[in-house]
Order: C-alpha cells, then structure tokens, then sequence
C-alpha cells in the first residue's frame, strides 16, 4: 500500500456508499427535504464550520503529543491547521451568500464525532481521506443544484470548495505515506472505511426517516 493506491483501495471498498452519497437525495437529506437556496447555502455553512473545528481540534492535538509522535508530528500539526484555516474561509464565502445572518449550532454530525474521537496521526491522516471522499460526493451535488438553478456563479463557487476537498485525499495519503508501516495502513484503511461508513449511514437513516429509500443510484 502507497500513497497512490490507498485512496483507490477506499474508493473501490466503499464503492456502493461513495456512488449512494453523490445521488440526487444527497440535498433532500442535508437541508431535510427543504430544497431552496438559503437553506442548501446553510446546510453547506454547517459543514465548512464543522470541518474547520475537527482540523482545529487535529491541529491542537497533534501538536501536544509533538514530542510522543516525533518530528512527523509538526508537519501533521501544521498541516491540520492550513486545513482549518481553508475550511474556516470556505465558511466565511458561503456565508456571505446567506440573505440572513447565520449561527451555526452546537450540533455536530456523526461522521465528525468519530473523527474527534481519533487520537494519532495516522487515524487523523486516514480520517481526513475518508472525510474529503465522501464530502467531495455531496459538494458534487451543491454545484449540480446552482447549475439547475442557472446560477453560475455560485456553481463556481462550490467548485472551488470542491476542487480544495478533491485535494484532501491526496494530503491525508501523502500524510500516511511518510508514517504508516505494516499494519499501519491495516489501520488506516479501516479507520478511511468507517468514516465514509458512518457518513453514509446518517445519510440513509434520514432518508428513511422521510420515507424515502437510499438505495436507488441517480
């Protein structure tokens, strides 16, 4: 296992989960079947909010147990905090776009309680690829609803957010690359499965909790 072939290995083991999170109901589940522009906008807000606080709370920690995890440790810690940073400006643009000041709640989803519970390295490293395969799904589905919506310009703008969660799974493999070793990637692929695992599961737990079925691929 490398960094080239770990992200593939997620993608073809979580195949059925990753293609399930970028169909149509993707919204349906995110804004709680209200499909209109504020509440996809907020719905976006929340999530760029709550990954910044993760990369944050990763960032903190890697850089208290600098001197257990070694000088790999600071690379991780300032990795971590370009992350939080990019994700508090993704926040700060999406924001903008909101007709209404918004607060984002206390609440945090499921994906991201497990990835606070994460506590080394290489669990933040397989985390942050498991976390940006599923995300960049969902994103895909805010652009296709501004290109619906014929506006382009916030379209684009999601693209941008895209293209810098798209760039998240080569990071966090580049990541595990210089630290996992052995049974390393063993636990650094089942920690990237369970992330995209546990997205996928509130995803479909609230779509039948609408009635409506996650199974169907659009």
């Amino acid at each position: 296992m490398d960094a080239d072939t770990f992200p593939d290995a997620i993608r073809t083991a979580k195949a059925t989960e990753l293609d399930r999170l970028g169909s149509q109901q993707a919204l349906v589940a995110l804004t709680d079947a209200d499909l209109d522009t504020e509440q996809v906008l907020r719905a976006a807000a929340r999530s760029e909010h709550t990954a910044s606080e993760t990369f944050s709370e990763w960032a903190e920690s890697a850089t208290v147990d600098g001197e257990k995890e070694g000088d790999g440790a600071t690379d991780a810690a300032e990795t971590f905090a370009a992350l939080a940073e990019q994700e508090r400006d993704h926040y700060d643009r999406v924001a903008a776009e909101l007709d209404a000041e918004f607060e984002v709640a206390g609440e945090i989803d499921s994906m991201h309680e497990y990835l606070r519970d994460l506590d080394t390295a290489v669990e933040w490293a397989a985390g942050l690829v498991g976390r940006s395969l599923a995300s960049d799904r969902t994103q895909l589905q805010v652009v296709n609803f501004f290109v619906n919506e014929a506006d382009e310009r916030r379209a684009d703008l999601f693209r941008d957010l895209r293209s810098d969660t798209q760039a998240g799974v080569s990071t966090g493999a580049d990541l595990l690359a210089d630290r996992c070793d052995g049974d390393d990637w063993e636990r650094a692929m089942e920690v990237a499965e369970r992330t995209v695992q546990i997205a996928y599961d509130e995803y479909a737990e609230t779509l039948e909790g609408m009635g409506l079925d996650p199974k169907p691929i659009c």
